[in-house]
C-alpha cells in the first residue's frame, strides 16, 4: 500500500504503540500510522483551530510575550487564509488520530507560488511533519505547473529558517514589502514533463 501523503513511499505496516488494557498494566498493540495529510477549507472548524493556533505562536513572537485573544484576532484578519484553496491556492493539514497538529499553505501567483502558514503545533514538533508538509505543497505546486514557490518570513522563527534552508530554499532579496518580514526565500522546482 502507498501513503497518500507520500506518493511512492511505502506505507509502513505497523506502528508499535502501547496502550492500558482493562488490568491497567501496559500490553504491546500494533496500529496503522495514524497521521496524515490531508487538503482542508480554511472555513472549516480544523483548519480554523490550527491556524488560531499558528496565529497566536506568530503574534506571541512578534509581542515578544503571549498574545491576547484580541491581538490574534487582528493578525488573522490582516494575514487571512481564505485564498487557499481552489485556483488560487491550497492549504494543508497534517492530522494525528484526526487531530491537527501541523499545517501549510501556497498562494498560486501564476508561474509563482507563496509558500504560507507553515506551523507544527509544539507537541508534535521533532517528528519530522513540517518537512512533509512543506514537500506537499511543492508537489501541490509542480501538478499544478508551478515552477517556483517563495516565501517570505522573520529571522525570530528559527526553527522554520532552519527548516526552509534544509529544503534547498535559498535566501533572496526581498520581493515584497512586507512590514513584519526580514527574510525572504525562493525555490525552484523541477517540473515534469506534459
Amino acid at each position: 500500500m502507498v501513503r497518500a501523503d507520500r506518493p511512492g513511499v511505502p506505507e509502513r505496516r505497523g506502528t508499535l504503540r502501547y496502550a492500558r488494557n482493562d488490568q491497567r498494566s501496559r500490553s504491546r498493540q500494533y496500529a496503522r500510522p495514524v497521521l496524515t495529510i490531508e487538503t482542508a477549507l480554511p472555513g472549516e472548524p480544523v483548519a480554523v483551530s490550527i491556524l488560531r493556533l499558528y496565529m497566536s505562536e506568530v503574534a506571541s513572537r512578534w509581542y515578544g510575550r503571549p498574545a491576547t485573544a484580541d491581538e490574534v484576532d487582528r493578525a488573522l484578519r490582516d494575514e487571512p487564509a481564505d485564498d487557499l484553496t481552489g485556483e488560487t491556492g491550497v492549504l494543508l493539514l497534517a492530522l494525528d488520530d484526526g487531530e491537527p497538529v501541523a499545517c501549510a499553505g501556497a498562494r498560486f501567483r501564476g508561474e509563482v507560488a507563496e509558500l504560507t502558514k507553515v506551523f507544527t503545533r509544539p507537541d508534535a514538533r521533532g517528528r519530522g511533519i513540517g518537512r512533509r508538509l512543506v514537500e506537499a505543497v511543492e508537489r501541490a505546486c509542480v501538478d499544478r505547473r508551478v515552477a517556483v514557490v517563495q516565501l517570505d518570513t522573520r529571522e525570530e522563527l528559527a526553527e522554520a529558517c532552519a527548516l526552509y534552508e534544509r529544503l534547498g530554499y535559498r535566501r533572496v532579496e526581498a520581493f515584497n514589502d512586507e512590514p513584519y518580514s526580514d527574510r525572504w526565500y525562493r525555490k525552484d522546482l523541477v517540473l515534469r514533463s506534459a
